[in-house]
């Protein structure tokens, strides 16, 4: 059965698990978002969860960062419960939504400074300059972020919210409205993020965004996780094709096409 397909990572992988859910449900009114979902995410990985929109992916994302409470179900980040922790978890993560929150009115490096500032951190100075330079954004750095492009806006956003060294960074759908060379600019950030040990959780519609990010890939539909696996994985649920002769391997949009779609069929009959 493809229901709840879960294809279990190392276990050295999920021994402490950066991210530990277990039978999440939420329901707003009479519909009901999340329908018992279960998530482990290892530590300095980035997981993608998949899925279309209204799927249940933003509000997984919001009870996680202590925004929304679950009606049921137990969620852990960086070791702390999001229900009792609330503060310990808030501590631990950064959590950056669909849209840049930057002052267009400052420069990125003012930008930068002043949220270390409010942070109450040291050489704040020091703190925007080297986040600057990770993020390539050292020759704009004294441009008002009016003048950015949509790249260099999601890439300053990015750099705020690792200020304070967070284990465990929320990306829900980083990429939406950019264009094709923004989002990659915007992947090579996320990429480096993982290469320094964060561990990134995030939310996507984009099945070439999951392709090309995510360690381990969920697909979330109508509030249940369908299939849990690396990409490799995924692709084996599929026989591959032969195209004039050649073998094509299944791609991610085939998997989860199928996958959603034999759900729904299901559901339907």
């Amino acid at each position: 059965m493809l229901t709840g397909m879960s294809i279990p990572p190392p276990t050295d992988q999920v021994a402490h698990p950066a991210i530990h859910v277990h039978g999440l449900e939420k329901s707003f009114k009479n519909l009901k978002v999340l329908r018992g979902v279960d998530i482990d995410v290892a530590r300095g990985s980035i997981f993608a969860l998949l899925g279309s929109n209204g799927a249940g992916k933003t509000t997984v994302v919001k009870i996680l960062s202590t925004l929304l409470r679950a009606d049921t179900g137990t969620a852990r980040v960086n070791g702390f419960d999001v229900a009792t922790q609330a503060a310990d978890v808030r501590e631990s993560i950064s959590l950056t939504g669909q849209f840049a929150a930057v002052d267009e009115i400052l420069s990125g490096r003012e930008n930068l400074v002043l949220v270390a500032r409010l942070r109450h951190l040291r050489n704040p100075g020091t703190i925007a300059d080297d986040l600057l330079r990770r993020f390539s954004l050292t020759d704009a750095a004294s441009r008002r972020v009016a003048t950015y492009s949509g790249g260099m806006r999601r890439r300053l956003d990015i750099a705020m919210s690792l200020i304070g060294n967070p284990p465990v960074v929320f990306l829900d759908e980083p990429t939406t409205g950019l264009d094709p060379e923004a989002r990659i600019e915007v992947w090579q950030a996320v990429k480096e993020l993982a290469e320094g040990g964060t561990t990134v959780l995030l939310t996507t519609q984009y099945l070439d965004e999951a392709e090309q990010l995510a360690d381990r890939i969920a697909i979330l539909h109508e509030g249940r996780i369908i299939v849990n696996g690396t990409l490799h994985e995924l692709r084996q649920l599929l026989p591959p094709a032969e195209v004039e002769y050649v073998e094509k391997q299944p791609t991610l949009e085939d998997v989860f096409l199928t996958l959603v779609g034999a759900r729904t069929d299901k559901e339907q009959r």
